[in-house]
């Protein structure tokens, strides 16, 4: 995808925040996750398409993902895996933030997607959600009438924090009107589960290898923010899933907030220095 330079009233927004003439938006806590399985043409990532109703990103091809709930971090929470203090370092966060945020991202993807990062026990995990007792649990999940720890206990249910990687963080830019400090993480689809088009936020969902998302995001024939793509552009350099989860055992989340710089005549988006190489490579 080309970094296309700024319109010059974006450009002129982003400066005077710069200057400290406008006030931003204070950013949300947020989690994503880059939901994987394997296929011919290397790791799929799952992508929902949000409704062009939507404030944020309208029309945008997205991984699942949200909001923390307050009710996220929930020490009583039954948790196999690392503990919350590992992924406070993972992450770059307190505790209890890392909690919810590995909370949230297990819920959002339930809620988004039907598939439940979470089992019996800490060797196993579930196997089918596509029952309508799991659908009406999902949807209280969506409307906030049923919390993440609540649906856990009632079925006698772990978390699987160990199904899950750290991946990357991004922050929206100051000049944007809604703004999220997001945290990625990436998993792979639990053995017979299955994703359902179950999300209120989205017009359509799909399978697609990560490689031929970046190629339909530069043919026009999707639509993806920066860190959306990026994420893609990444991933398609493993050859399965499994090598993706376990390069993010590896990682520390520092969270980058894209910046408005010159470039040449014009402007653009500033990128992690890590991605230069393979947006120069395309």
């Amino acid at each position: 995808m080309q970094r296309l330079p700024l319109p010059g009233h974006m450009v002129e927004h982003a400066q005077a925040y710069a200057a400290g003439s406008a006030e931003p938006a204070e950013p949300r806590n947020a989690a994503t996750v880059v939901l994987l399985r394997g296929s011919a043409a290397g790791p799929e990532v799952y992508l929902l398409r949000r409704r062009t109703s939507m404030a944020f990103a309208g029309g945008m091809c997205v991984f699942p993902g949200g909001g923390v709930d307050e009710r996220d971090d929930d020490p009583a929470l039954a948790w196999a895996g690392p503990p919350p203090a590992e992924w406070a370092t993972r992450l770059g966060v307190e505790e209890d933030l890392a909690r919810a945020l590995v909370c949230a991202a297990v819920r959002e993807t339930f809620e988004e997607s039907g598939v439940l990062l979470a089992g019996p026990d800490a060797g196993s995990v579930v196997s089918d959600t596509t029952g309508q007792e799991w659908e009406a649990d999902r949807a209280a999940l969506e409307s906030h009438d049923l919390a993440l720890a609540d649906l856990l206990v009632r079925r006698g249910l772990v978390l699987r924090t160990d199904l899950l990687g750290a991946w990357s963080g991004w922050l929206t830019p100051v000049f944007e009107p809604r703004r999220y400090r997001t945290w990625f993480f990436v998993a792979v689809l639990p053995e017979g589960q299955r994703t359902r088009d179950v999300s209120s936020e989205s017009s359509s969902v799909a399978w697609m290898p990560a490689g031929a998302a970046v190629d339909a995001v530069e043919a026009g024939d999707l639509l993806m923010l920066p860190p959306t793509w990026l994420t893609c552009l990444e991933v398609a350099l493993f050859p399965a899933p499994a090598e993706v989860l376990a390069d993010a055992e590896g990682r520390t989340v520092e969270m980058f907030m894209p910046e408005v710089v010159a470039d040449g005549d014009g402007h653009i988006l500033s990128t992690p220095e890590r991605y230069t190489a393979l947006i120069a490579g395309r």
